[in-house]
């Protein structure tokens, strides 16, 4: 018996006994992709159309505004007339639209379609969630918990159903921008 043998390692030892193959383990597959693909829960779109457009006389690098069907509200920037006017094709209002410099005249604009409504019954605040989730309702204002009611909100979000949550944001007087999410 030699002095020195070699023995077989302990891995292969224990798969043979176990009734194994001890061969090349199989490559695993790269990180996030499985056999359907990519997983996980992809973005909600943020834009509805991103266009470039050329106009002249509008001051500064960014602008934002929110054109509705007899008014423009600026949310920066300073004459967006010109950029509303060249997307007259594009969209039809309420939108909301961010728009970035690219040239001396070039501008590249986002926009996203929006649903606006007129509040009689002013909450007094600047941002309003109702939250409704199997009977209870929750009504913020500004982040502060309120008592009362707001029907008209209540109506939009009953229209998805039981559960849901309406976001309100006041662009001018009376006039609130809405989304409406079904839970």
């Amino acid at each position: 018996m030699p002095l020195f043998r070699r023995r077989e390692p302990l891995h292969e030892r224990l798969a043979r006994e176990g009734g194994l193959s001890a061969g090349p383990l199989p490559e695993p597959p790269p990180l996030g992709w499985m056999e359907t693909g990519i997983h996980g829960v992809p973005r909600r779109r943020q834009w509805d159309a991103v266009v470039a457009v050329e106009v002249e006389g509008v001051e500064g690098d960014e602008v934002r505004f929110v054109a509705l069907a007899d008014e423009l509200i600026v949310e920066e920037g300073v004459d967006v007339e010109p950029i509303a006017e060249a997307l007259e094709d594009v969209i039809q209002p309420p939108y909301r639209a961010e728009a970035v410099r690219r040239g001396p005249e070039q501008w590249a604009v986002g926009v996203q379609r929006i649903e606006v409504i007129k509040l009689e019954d002013d909450p007094e605040g600047e941002m309003v969630t109702l939250t409704s989730r199997d009977g209870d309702r929750t009504l913020l204002v500004d982040g502060a918990p309120t008592f009362g009611s707001i029907p008209k909100l209540e109506q939009l979000g009953a229209a998805k159903g039981e559960s849901y949550v309406v976001e309100a944001e006041r662009l001018a007087d009376s006039l609130w921008e809405v989304r409406v999410t079904p839970l």
